[in-house]
């Protein structure tokens, strides 16, 4: 079941920041909780593939990671390894995948649920961070997978990890089913995937509905929708933390992005003036 809450004020944002657990035998505290934000609390999770190919996913898939692998691999050679190297690298350079970013950090994860292309609608809606609790996504995977991460004693599967358990995709969505879903966390190929915590959630291809397998499958899901009015305060308060695009995206273009919403004069304020 999810669970839906409304951030109406800052202070309503705290449990968010600072619901990681107690774990006494570390005698610290730890989350296993992943954020996403999205800036359109409307909006539907689905994956760029979904998007892209529609009903026809599932046969375009392998033409897709075929072909970027065929021109990508001298640029990055690991794409040649496995086909879960060939998804991450091209996830990251804007390939449609099946893939559905994740992040560990509450702080990124408003980052995004902020930022919108067009600034003139920051107050046009609410926007959203939903969480899911690994744990919980892992109590649902089959034995040989809950098995595996049990013995590297971790909540995540790594690439090495999720190629000796299926090394085709056709294998992981019979494993898989409509009843769970591996997260993985990518190798530091990138400045991005470690500036913005990153993980990502191997959508198999009997989940169609990612929102209602999150409802009908589990009860650790929350879906924290801020309200529209309050998205420039937290805005400007991510700022103030350094939690922007010169931080997320290293590089001119990540910098150009914080420079020109950091200098973005809201409509009413110029008619002020």
């Amino acid at each position: 079941m999810i669970q839906e809450i409304r951030v109406k004020t800052l202070e309503d944002l705290l449990p968010l920041l600072t619901e990681q657990e107690n774990r006494p035998e570390l005698g610290r505290n730890r989350s296993s909780y992943l954020y996403r934000g999205m800036p359109d609390a409307s909006y539907h999770m689905v994956t760029s593939l979904s998007r892209c190919c529609r009903d026809l996913q599932k046969k375009l898939e392998p033409a897709i990671l075929n072909n970027f692998a065929k021109y990508a691999v001298r640029n990055d050679p690991s794409v040649a390894d496995s086909i879960w190297n060939r998804m991450i690298t091209g996830q990251h350079n804007g390939l449609p995948t099946r893939l559905l970013d994740w992040t560990h950090s509450a702080l990124v994860a408003l980052h995004f649920a902020t930022t919108e292309d067009n600034l003139e609608e920051m107050e046009d809606h609410d926007c959203v961070v939903w969480r899911i609790d690994m744990q919980e996504q892992i109590s649902h995977l089959p034995e040989k997978y809950r098995l595996a991460v049990g013995r590297e004693e971790t909540t995540l599967f790594s690439v090495d990890m999720l190629r000796g358990l299926a090394d085709s995709l056709d294998q992981y969505d019979e494993d898989m089913g409509d009843h769970s879903i591996v997260i993985i966390e990518p190798p530091s190929t990138s400045a991005r995937i470690v500036t913005q915590y990153s993980f990502f959630a191997v959508i198999p291809m009997g989940i169609t509905d990612i929102e209602r397998f999150l409802d009908e499958r589990t009860e650790r899901t929350v879906k924290y929708v801020i309200d529209r009015k309050l998205r420039w305060r937290v805005r400007d308060m991510l700022d103030a933390l350094n939690m922007s695009e010169r931080v997320l995206y290293p590089g001119l273009d990540g910098l150009s992005k914080w420079i020109a919403r950091h200098y973005y004069v809201k409509e009413q304020e110029h008619n002020q003036e």
